[in-house]
């Protein structure tokens, strides 16, 4: 089959899915049009080791809108949820004798990694692994879990997310991070088709809240040609460091960097393909040199008049990851729910519209108590 023909057959696929309009998953308040939404980073990793279905449950059941599980193919094309390639850092890998002669070391986006990378590994390999706590120096109380839950497939996600907003009686939303998809096709792994296709498999995500993130711009605009505006899907831009530039754009001997489609040209131009803009939450509110919050960027005004809603990654309620102003003396990895509400409450007031975090619940409990509700 032609590539023209393939891609419109994939676009048919999903055109129900692109026209079918969701029901708000959070319901703005009389008088406000803006609905907060809490996103679940690799569900609760906070509480949970990251991408099991443990954490993912936990997440829903703390009051999470949307679930986030990051994607990368198999070397049989199957999307796993993973955020980093190296199997290392987070399954039980090194303990598989018939693996060993799988570690070996490559050059990604310019860094050398040595360890197991997806792409070596079946979907049926990758099921005999067994899943850990990656910070465990930060998380200890996450250990408790190691080596109970396997890796799981997109197709498996939706699945669990569909049988929990059955059995809950409301939708549940889904947001996939498509990661590093130039380095994918690279190797002949493309993500975007095989993407495509498995939401059109899903009855769920005929009509269930689905945002689908990317760092890379081009495979945002193939999104956008597959699930129109106005339904279900939303688009993502995400933003890394500002001096960096997108993989894509880099790829293809363009000059075009993160801190140049966050200006207000810039973001009419992510405007222009995507529903959403979400850089660090450190971009939207800079910190001072004494690690307090400093003031918030213009670019969060720049984003609204553009049209985008604005999102931000990510809220983690250890001490070390906030901002000076609202750590509490227990500790560097003590968990302080109180400072990282009122962290979220800054944002909030400086116009960010929804926001990741590791532990859904104390996200539930900022917009909650946000200006006396849920907003």
């Amino acid at each position: 089959m032609i590539e023209t023909d393939r891609r419109a057959m994939l676009k048919a696929m999903v055109a129900g899915a692109s026209a079918a309009a969701a029901a708000p998953l959070v319901a703005a308040k009389p008088g406000t049009s803006r609905a907060i939404r809490v996103i679940g980073h690799r569900g609760a990793c906070a509480l949970r080791p990251e991408h099991t279905l443990a954490s993912y449950a936990k997440a829903i059941a703390d009051g999470a809108d949307y679930i986030e599980p990051d994607l990368m193919p198999s070397r049989d094309g199957v999307l796993m949820a993973l955020h980093e390639p190296d199997l290392g850092k987070v399954t039980d890998v090194a303990a598989h004798p018939e693996f060993a002669d799988r570690r070996k070391a490559v050059t990604i986006g310019g860094h050398r990694l040595e360890g197991w990378f997806i792409t070596d590994f079946t979907f049926a390999e990758l099921k005999t692994l067994r899943l850990k706590e990656r910070i465990p120096d930060i998380r200890p109380g996450n250990t408790r879990y190691d080596g109970m839950f396997q890796m799981v497939s997109f197709d498996e996600i939706v699945d669990f997310v569909a049988a929990e907003a059955t059995a809950r009686g409301y939708p549940i939303g889904i947001a996939p991070e498509l990661k590093a998809p130039t380095i994918f096709a690279s190797v002949g792994l493309p993500v975007e088709d095989r993407f495509v296709a498995a939401v059109a498999a899903h009855r769920y995500l005929a009509q269930a809240p689905l945002i689908v993130q990317c760092f890379e711009i081009a495979t945002l605009k193939r999104m956008r040609a597959h699930f129109a505006r106005g339904g279900s899907v939303q688009l993502m831009q995400l933003i890394d460091d500002a001096p960096m530039i997108p993989l894509d754009v880099a790829s293809a001997g363009g000059t075009t960097r993160y801190a140049d489609m966050m200006t207000g040209e810039g973001l009419k131009r992510v405007a222009d393909y995507a529903d959403i803009v979400a850089p660090d939450i450190r971009a939207l509110i800079p910190l001072r040199p004494d690690g307090r919050l400093g003031d918030p960027s213009p670019s969060i005004g720049w984003a609204k008049s553009a049209g985008l809603i604005v999102g931000g990654y990510e809220f983690r309620p250890e001490n070390r990851f906030l901002a000076a102003n609202f750590r509490d003396r227990a500790g560097p990895d003590a968990r302080n729910p109180g400072g990282s509400i009122a962290e979220i409450h800054a944002y909030l007031r400086a116009g960010m519209d929804q926001f990741f975090t590791d532990d859904p619940g104390i996200g539930r409990r900022a917009v909650d108590t946000y200006r006396g509700g849920r907003a």
